[in-house]
């Protein structure tokens, strides 16, 4: 491919930015959450026998997978394929993803002598991040004129993983941390937001034109304790691309109680679960701010009318706020026919 323009020029991009205005008349934006695999056949042959977080370490095979969504349904964004456990990989943390289960860590942190025993974030985990930044500048070259999205967990998600061990529904640990040992959760936490944060910066350095910080599991706290205790460490690793002039999207999922928060946490775009309705997000947050979803990947499922009537509401909605790039409300799920997806992406361009 040979870019046409620069994708920092994209309307996909001035619309994450919050300046949609400026390409009122471009056709509406769209990309998917999860799009890079999970649903596609191509991906599962390329990834056969191969681990998750392996094959996020191989510059080409995680370049190909990045494309194959971009290639199939001609979405407006490729979004980096990774894991947000790369990070804790490539820092010597031992954590895999097992089929099935998800992120298992062999060792939880759950003490001061866990935390004391972290990796300091220096130039031996800035030179593990070689792979991310080999892979984004493969992709890159291949997308063009087509922006690609950095990607990684916010501090609350991954941390969560480390102290819990494995995937949890109540994150009972992790919270019990926050409020009996707050300085010690705050030394995690912080922890994380740096490598995060270098993670990020090593994408965008390479030719990444947004980034999004993805935030399983926020909404499992009330406002006043993500502030306290969850804020202070996603401002930092959004600290880490601030001076890069790259928009950046904070998603939460549950978080439609608290997206001020969430959009105070350092970014121009919020992405929004399909429980928040645009409307209520553009009357609650400040003018300027860009808006990203959400439409229920359930309707993936449905009839073709119903997803349709549903992606018209949603493009029109969104014209209302400042910026708005179409999306899921959360990530394909893996049972996804790709025909659907493709013929979504094109609906949605012809609104």
């Amino acid at each position: 491919m040979t870019a046409s323009i620069s994708p920092r020029e994209s309307a996909l991009v001035q619309r994450l930015a919050g300046r949609g205005a400026a390409v009122a008349d471009a056709p509406p934006s769209v990309w998917f959450m999860r799009q890079a695999g999970r649903s596609l056949p191509e991906y599962r042959k390329v990834r056969e026998g191969i681990g998750m977080l392996e094959s996020c370490l191989m510059p080409e095979l995680a370049a190909e997978i990045t494309l194959q969504p971009v290639r199939r349904h001609g979405v407006d964004a490729g979004i980096f394929f990774s894991d947000i456990m790369v990070p804790l990989k490539l820092a010597g943390i031992d954590v895999n993803i097992e089929p099935g289960v998800g992120p298992v860590l062999a060792h939880p942190v759950r003490s001061k002598a866990d935390i004391d025993k972290l990796p300091s974030v220096d130039d031996v985990y800035r030179t593990a991040l070689e792979p991310i930044r080999e892979a984004v500048r493969l992709t890159v070259a291949e997308l063009g004129s087509t922006p690609l999205i950095g990607f990684c967990g916010a501090p609350f998600t991954v941390a969560s993983y480390m102290v819990e061990g494995r995937p949890s529904r109540d994150h009972l640990r992790t919270r019990a941390l926050m409020s009996a040992e707050p300085e010690l959760w705050g030394r995690l936490a912080q922890w994380v937001a740096e490598i995060s944060g270098e993670f990020l910066r090593a994408q965008v350095e390479a030719g990444a034109s947004a980034v999004q910080l993805f935030d399983s599991w926020a909404g499992s706290l009330s406002e006043a304790t993500y502030r306290t205790h969850v804020l202070p460490f996603s401002t930092r690793t959004f600290t880490y691309v601030q001076d890069l002039d790259v928009p950046r999207t904070h998603f939460g999922v549950g978080t439609g109680h608290m997206l001020t928060a969430i959009l105070e946490a350092g970014a121009t775009t919020v992405g929004l679960d399909h429980r928040t309705p645009i409307p209520t997000a553009v009357e609650t947050l400040p003018a300027g701010t860009g808006l990203q979803g959400n439409l229920d990947p359930a309707l993936l499922f449905s009839s073709e009318k119903a997803r349709f009537t549903e992606a018209e509401r949603i493009v029109r909605e969104g014209r209302a706020a400042a910026g708005h790039v179409v999306n899921l409300g959360h990530g394909v799920p893996p049972q996804t026919d790709p025909h659907v997806l493709t013929d979504l992406v094109a609906f949605i361009h012809e609104q």
